[in-house]
């Protein structure tokens, strides 16, 4: 399977089963396109057809690029047959039993009372708690004990809002560190925050014990006004930017994610980005709202072409920015062509419900953060381990190759099938396919491939 297309002045070709990433001229690209439907014959008169008077096109320049294209199709880098959906099964097998992750909820409360909230304003359409020192540890050491003979292990304070609880925060961390040595592991930490409670205490821990932290900014000042506000209605955008800036600034500018969320207000989300780029941000995120489709706040039909014009034009941008000497991160771009990922994570996905979990404040177990709340996709919880068996295997079972509709889509192995989360809320089921999000998904591959193609030929020229 190919998928080719034009994008930033460029024509790329994907080879999808071996990963192998061409731009071409124009004649190789329509010949590329032609190849598997018709004979050589038709092929060369056709592009004759197509290119009559140019004088760079002749019979013989033809048949030249159509013997190229044999090459990299005898080489396996072109036209590649799929072998990998028999072995998505016996993939996931191998690291069965093995948690890596967890997202603990350490807060189920927060401080602003955003509309859109898939948590319910941190409540998970439950009672506020937070979690206990006591709890948290169990939940660490039941990672450390499932975790096989993995040395990395991750851990999210999430919420609600985790600073609202930021002392056992700092405990679990403090435990997680002394159990390291002893147990071979190695805890890498991150917190999720709206920064309402920033300040040095949270700025000087965070810098020496996050190796990521996530700040919630909505771009332009009356774009997250809109939504993110406290109890009394009062926006929060004067009084976390300062604190952003300065925890920012003394992480030297680095391993940190500056994240957003647009909606049906605002499709026009470059806007945002530059807002936060003015703001001195440079590691960012903006992400589709996650909510019912009829929720004021939805993307809706009409959003989606204005949606896909701004990822063009995002990447556009980040492209003149990086020709300026100018860069930043835009989370849904980073792409490695050369070395990853493994066909392990193309065909399994994120891990959700087996390799990664959440952990609400009582202990109980949760596929991911999404599905916390709702009461079927409980698991288990960390005290006892994981009984709900039926329902985690529903999530073993999840791959690329366990949804039809994913069959014939040309970005399946670099989406894994998508999020589980986003397609259970949308379709009932978690091996449905949420067909919004495959049309935002696929752009943003487009565009994500176009701007490293476009920097590595910089690079030659």
């Amino acid at each position: 399977m190919v998928h080719c297309y034009k994008l930033g002045g460029l024509n790329i070709v994907l080879d999808i089963c071996s990963g192998s990433v061409h731009a071409v001229d124009e004649v190789a690209y329509d010949i590329i396109e032609m190849f598997e439907t018709s004979t050589k014959e038709e092929i060369i008169s056709a592009i004759l057809e197509k290119y009559k008077g140019r004088e760079d096109v002749t019979e013989e320049d033809v048949i030249e690029c159509i013997g190229d294209v044999e090459a990299l199709r005898d080489a396996g880098k072109l036209f590649t047959p799929d072998t990998f959906s028999d072995k998505a099964g016996d993939l996931k097998k191998k690291t069965a039993g093995v948690v890596k992750a967890l997202c603990l909820h350490i807060a189920h409360t927060c401080n602003l009372n955003c509309s859109y909230c898939f948590a319910s304003q941190g409540k998970y359409h439950g009672d506020r708690a937070v979690m206990s020192f006591e709890v948290g540890k169990r939940a660490l050491d039941f990672l450390i004990e499932n975790s096989g003979s993995r040395h990395n292990l991750e851990v999210d304070f999430f919420g609600g809002e985790p600073l609202i609880n930021f002392d056992v925060v700092k405990q679990l961390v403090a435990y997680a560190r002394s159990r390291e040595k002893e147990c071979g592991k190695n805890f890498r930490f991150t917190l999720t925050t709206n920064g309402l409670l920033i300040d040095d205490d949270v700025i000087d821990f965070a810098n020496r014990e996050m190796s990521n932290v996530v700040l919630s900014l909505d771009g332009r000042k009356e774009v997250h006004d809109r939504y993110r506000v406290d109890y009394a209605g009062n926006g929060s955008w004067e009084r976390i930017v300062p604190k952003f800036q300065k925890l920012v600034e003394a992480r030297g500018g680095k391993n940190y994610y500056m994240r957003g969320t647009f909606t049906h207000a605002n499709p026009d989300f470059l806007k945002d980005i530059q807002t936060m780029l003015d703001l001195g941000f440079t590691e960012l995120s903006m992400e589709p709202v996650v909510c019912a489709e009829d929720d004021p706040s939805a993307l809706t039909a009409e959003d989606l072409p204005i949606v896909l014009e701004q990822y063009e034009k995002l990447a556009e941008l980040m492209l003149e920015r990086h020709r300026e000497g100018k860069p930043f991160t835009f989370y849904h771009y980073m792409i490695d062509l050369k070395g990853g990922p493994c066909i392990y994570k193309r065909i399994s996905g994120c891990g959700s419900g087996t390799e990664y979990m959440a952990v609400t404040p009582w202990g109980d177990l949760y596929p991911c953060h999404q599905f916390v709340g709702e009461e079927r996709f409980k698991l288990g919880n960390v005290f006892d381990g994981v009984d709900n068996f039926e329902i985690q295997k529903e999530f073993f079972d999840c791959n690329v190759y366990a949804r039809p509709e994913c069959k014939d889509c040309w970005a399946k192995l670099y989406c894994s099938g998508g999020c589980a989360a986003n397609a259970y809320h949308a379709t009932g089921s978690v091996r449905g396919v949420y067909k919004y999000g495959c049309e935002l998904f696929r752009k943003r591959m487009e565009c994500a491939i176009m701007l490293e193609v476009a920097k590595t030929l910089d690079g030659q020229n």
